[in-house]
């Protein structure tokens, strides 16, 4: 495995913790060898250094072991850890790179094989692939070896940058060697997605526009931009999370059984909801912006956003947005979803939640309509991953009323949780060739041409700034407003 980007955040922070999760739980090949790559001047041994104070950090583990670090197992990732220094833009740091490679081949027995995995700017993505073209180290010569590169994003900057980026990795690598990945699709439940679907025979009956109201994606955040403010001026809400997090789990939740659970059938279901998802109305109808503003969670008090770091003072740059989709076809034709995503919000927590149709009235016609409450379903995806279920019983006395009760199922107490930075399924995947859990180059294009209309509206509007939401709070009252006018309501964050 070659790491571009060995001395930075991603890498000490989730990839090399997840390496050695792996390694401590035994899905490491015994012959693996990690080759750091990064212009910073280390050594191998200062690599290793840097590596195992970011595990005794990072690496989480839980029940008796919490918090110890395996020293059996880092010895033996820590003996297989390699680094070269230089320029990833220049063709002579890829010359050392195929010989530090072949020499790991004779001597660890890595047989050629190599993943790449692109831990740096996206601004690099194209560079790195072309200069690992040039040097014939991209090559899978007659299937004796595979070689596989991993991107992560942004995978673009709209639809048309998305699409020249595939054009130019594409020229380089084939499909089947790309691996664009998301971590959010290495959380269990959001891989578990598909089987509480497809596995069990009293949900997928009702999993359609007849008997569902509406569908909620949230995912929100307590913290602000904190020091990535460069970042989000380029980006934004939408750019950051839109195409990409929530996109994957709308096509999860909304896509059709695949034929099987291999990786092109379930792409290829997932990439028909995002040919027929697009916005409800025109952008400034059903997409929504805001920004946060001073306020605070608890005892701890946030600037506003303007004046963040690297933050230019008259920012109208999106830290929250909500929209509107439609997807036409037979199962949802007509119901509309709801997703949002914010910084600064009142609370951590990544959810999809399926509001059933009402019950008619009949039977409880002397019962007050406000207890009259339709089903709900939530599938927790973080921070606490699990279930819930909440539906209508009879409050205990001699007068029928009705009462709200909730079954709540939690991954923590059925099941042990393996230690887990969010990255290990998707490492593992990348290293035995599933490809399932990643983006092909049609549904990465797919998720920005939906968007694309409202880029280009805000782009037209940039001087238009975005509702101002304290921090704290749920989010901005105008995304309120987005369902109001359905008759319908956000689920309360939390």
């Amino acid at each position: 495995m070659v790491i571009f980007g060995a001395g930075g955040d991603l890498t000490k922070r989730l990839l090399v913790p997840a390496i050695y999760n792996l390694q401590r739980t035994g899905l490491l090949p015994k012959n693996f060898y990690l080759l750091g790559v990064d212009r910073v001047d280390l050594t191998a041994e200062a690599l290793r250094d840097q590596l195992k104070e970011a595990i005794d950090q990072f690496a989480h583990t839980r029940g008796k072991d919490a918090g110890a670090v395996d020293e059996a197992a880092w010895t033996t990732l820590a003996a297989a850890i390699d680094y070269v220094k230089g320029d990833i833009t220049k063709p002579d740091i890829y010359a050392e790179i195929g010989e530090r490679l072949a020499a790991a081949a004779k001597k660890r027995g890595t047989d050629g094989n190599v993943l790449f995995y692109l831990a740096v700017g996206d601004r690099f993505f194209e560079p790195v692939v072309a200069q690992l073209g040039k040097a014939g180290l991209a090559e899978q010569k007659d299937g004796k070896f595979w070689r596989r590169v991993v991107i992560e994003k942004p995978f673009g900057h709209d639809y048309e940058t998305a699409c020249t980026l595939n054009r130019q990795i594409l020229s380089v690598l084939t499909e089947d060697q790309i691996y664009r990945i998301d971590h959010y699709l290495g959380k269990e439940t959001v891989q578990n997605i598909m089987v509480f679907r497809f596995a069990n025979g009293f949900f997928e009956p009702l999993w359609n526009r007849d008997h569902i109201d509406h569908i909620q994606i949230t995912v929100a955040e307590t913290v602000g931009v904190e020091q990535r403010g460069a970042f989000y001026e380029r980006a934004g809400a939408l750019r950051d999370m839109v195409p990409n997090h929530l996109f994957q789990l709308l096509s999860m939740t909304a896509m059709e059984p695949p034929n099987n659970f291999s990786a092109d059938a379930v792409r290829t279901e997932k990439m028909k909801v995002l040919e027929a998802t697009h916005l409800a109305d025109t952008p400034d109808r059903a997409a929504v912006r805001g920004q946060y503003d001073a306020g605070g969670i608890g005892d701890k008090k946030y600037a506003a956003y303007r004046a963040e770091p690297n933050v230019a003072p008259d920012s109208n740059v999106e830290t929250f947005v909500a929209l509107k989709l439609m997807i036409d076809n037979w199962r949802w034709g007509g119901m509309p979803f709801y997703i949002r995503t914010g910084k600064a919000l009142a609370h951590r927590t990544s959810e999809v939640v399926v509001q059933f149709k009402q019950a008619p009235f009949m039977l409880f016609r002397d019962t007050p309509t406000d207890r009259m409450l339709s089903n709900r379903m939530i599938i927790h995806i973080q921070p606490d991953e699990g279930v819930s279920l909440q539906f209508g019983a009879k409050v205990p006395g001699p007068k029928v009323n009705l009462g709200r009760v909730s079954m709540t199922f939690k991954y923590q107490d059925y099941f042990d949780s393996a230690p887990s930075t969010g990255y290990e399924t998707l490492v593992y995947d990348c290293m035995i060739g599933d490809a399932t859990l990643f983006q092909r180059a049609d549904s990465v294009e797919a998720g920005w041409r939906i968007v694309q209309p409202v880029l280009d509206a805000w782009a037209k509007h940039s001087k238009t700034a975005p509702a101002l939401y304290a921090a704290g709070s749920d989010g901005p009252t105008v995304a309120d407003e987005l369902l109001k006018e359905d008759q319908r309501s956000w689920h309360t964050l939390g």
